[in-house]
């Protein structure tokens, strides 16, 4: 018999902790974007610096390290920027750390997936948790020389971070990796040359509570005037006083603007980016600003009354409401997107979405509940073998975006969130609910199933359906139906509500008998047989 593996409790997620919000610079002249040009091409080549030696420290690195990198800095900027870029080299080489152990861990899971078909004979069949052995004895040599690479890079990782050494590439790999592939990525060595330069400017500062509008180094009036504070190189580009360079363009934040706008009246700290797009040749400044954390809604409000599981598949979202016993309500809704085409078609297929999805919740007052997903583990080839499509699959489902696109947008509408463990969802759905939610008006799909599994798991019931009792055991005799509610519900059993009312043409109001009562059946000495609405047999002799 399979062991089945613990399944963890759901929780209710919270809600994020800061906000950003962005807006194009419009009206930029071209001695703007070459200042912007020079700033940020000057203080790129500062982080690139002091990335650098941040990798060179690796886990040595402490505190007065970090104090003398910044005083390096402080003379080729100022105080404020060499804060602003050691605190992104130290955010870039934590992020390269994470990166690095997940990459050992997936080294780790291939390595034992291919030793463990390796020692099975050849043409094993595996079993539903574990693969077999490989068809041939050319695939099996074939996996032997992978299993020595795989080794060889495991190995390699490890080292790398017990040494603490990471290898990072401000601008990105990929797009390095381009400059060899340019009519691959159909683009020329000026275009290609125009996006690295892009991708590797620093134009971000930290904001400053208690300075003048939150930022002294990126500083936004309310009215949407944007000055920059000049690096001491550039100083002689200043046009305004105090060594400040006044942009043409002004914003005016579409999104959150009020909130953006009251938080820096009262002088509340705000971060600043600015960026090039080079494919619209456009610019735009992001603004963002970390909120307090919001105390998360209980567990048990959030199952008061019901809620709406959701199965999140590769081109859909498949959802079911439930009450508050597990029971699903209404009929199932679909939420389709695309994912094909450019990023942000995709972005806005999800965000479509999710917004239709979020407006049905707050209609009815419900929250959400999804599985905790996370396919790091689950694409590897290793694991599927020749299960292509099966990995492209899962390896294009928007996971981390529409999780992160579904927290912001639900704290928005006030709406709460539960994570469910996504272990034998879809296996049991379709097992216990797939077959009995299906009718002649509509066939219950596989994923409408899960939704249902999805929502009892957040609700606390289990996802199996209750069984029904024998006949001879049911408290209505025949014909009584399957009671999802719990043993301890009030009213489980009891008799059904009076309908006010005369229920026939015959039957005054008031006058009629009680389902459930037992008095009014029909028995020797029951005091419904001597109502006045009752007609005596006829007698048989005088």
């Amino acid at each position: 018999m399979a062991v089945l593996r613990e399944v963890a409790a759901s929780f209710v997620v919270p809600g994020p902790a800061g906000v950003a919000i962005r807006d194009r610079l419009k009206g930029l002249t071209i001695a703007d974007e070459e200042v912007l040009r020079l700033v940020g091409g000057h203080l790129g080549s500062l982080a690139s610096r002091d990335l650098r030696a941040r990798c060179a420290d690796g886990l040595d690195h402490d505190a007065e390290r970090w104090a003398q990198r910044k005083r390096e800095l402080t003379g080729e900027s100022s105080s404020r920027w060499a804060g602003s870029v050691t605190k992104a080299t130290h955010d870039q080489w934590a992020l390269a750390r994470r990166g690095q152990a997940a990459h050992v861990q997936s080294l780790e899971a291939g390595v034992a997936a291919v030793r463990h078909r390796l020692a099975l004979p050849i043409g094993a069949k595996g079993t539903k948790h574990a693969a077999g052995g490989y068809r041939s004895e050319r695939e099996w040599f074939a996996k032997s020389r992978r299993l020595r690479v795989l080794e060889d890079r495991l190995e390699r990782e490890r080292a790398d971070r017990a040494a603490g050494r990471v290898r990072v590439v401000r601008g990105g790999k990929r797009l390095l990796n381009t400059r060899h592939h340019l009519e691959e990525a159909g683009l020329t060595e000026g275009e290609w040359r125009r996006r690295w330069e892009a991708s590797r400017r620093f134009l971000q500062a930290d904001g400053e509570s208690g300075k003048r509008y939150g930022n002294e180094t990126l500083r936004v009036s309310p009215d949407g005037e944007v000055s920059i504070k000049l690096p001491a190189p550039l100083a002689h580009l200043a046009n305004a006083p105090h060594g400040r360079y006044v942009l043409t363009a002004r914003v005016a934040f579409a999104h959150r603007g009020e909130q953006w706008r009251d938080r820096i009246t009262a002088n509340r700290a705000v971060a600043y980016r600015i960026h090039e797009d080079v494919d619209r040749d456009r610019w735009y400044l992001t603004a963002s600003w970390s909120i307090p954390a919001v105390q998360a809604v209980p567990l048990a409000t959030v199952r008061a009354n019901g809620l709406i599981g959701v199965d999140m598949n590769a081109d859909h979202l498949a959802a079911w409401r439930l009450d508050a016993h597990g029971n699903p309500v209404g009929a199932p809704r679909r939420f389709d997107y695309d994912l094909s085409g450019t990023a942000q078609h995709r972005d806005a297929q999800v965000r479509h979405a999710l917004i239709r999805l979020l407006h049905w919740a707050a209609r009815h007052g419900l929250a959400i509940a999804i599985e905790d997903l996370d396919f790091t583990a689950e694409t590897t080839r290793e694991k599927h073998g020749r299960r292509k499509r099966f990995r492209q699959l899962i390896s294009g489902m928007p996971v981390a975006r529409l999780r992160a696109r579904l927290l912001s947008m639900a704290a928005e509408l006030g709406i709460p969130l539960v994570a469910v463990d996504p272990a034998y969802t879809s296996q049991w759905g379709a097992q216990h609910w797939q077959k009995p939610l299906t009718s002649n008006k509509h066939k219950t799909t596989r994923h409408e199933a899960a939704a249902v599994a999805i929502g009892r798991r957040a609700l606390g019931h289990p996802i199996r359906r209750r069984t029904t009792p024998p006949r001879t055991h049911q408290s209505d005799g025949y014909g009584h139906r399957t009671v999802q509610a719990e043993p301890g519900t009030p009213g489980r059993e009891g008799p059904h509500p009076r309908i006010p009312g005369p229920r026939t043409r015959c039957v005054p109001p008031g006058r009629g008998a009680k389902v459930g009562d037992q008095n009014t059946h029909h028995r020797s000495g029951c005091s419904a047989e001597h109502e006045t609405w009752q007609q005596d047999s006829l007698p048989l002799s005088l």
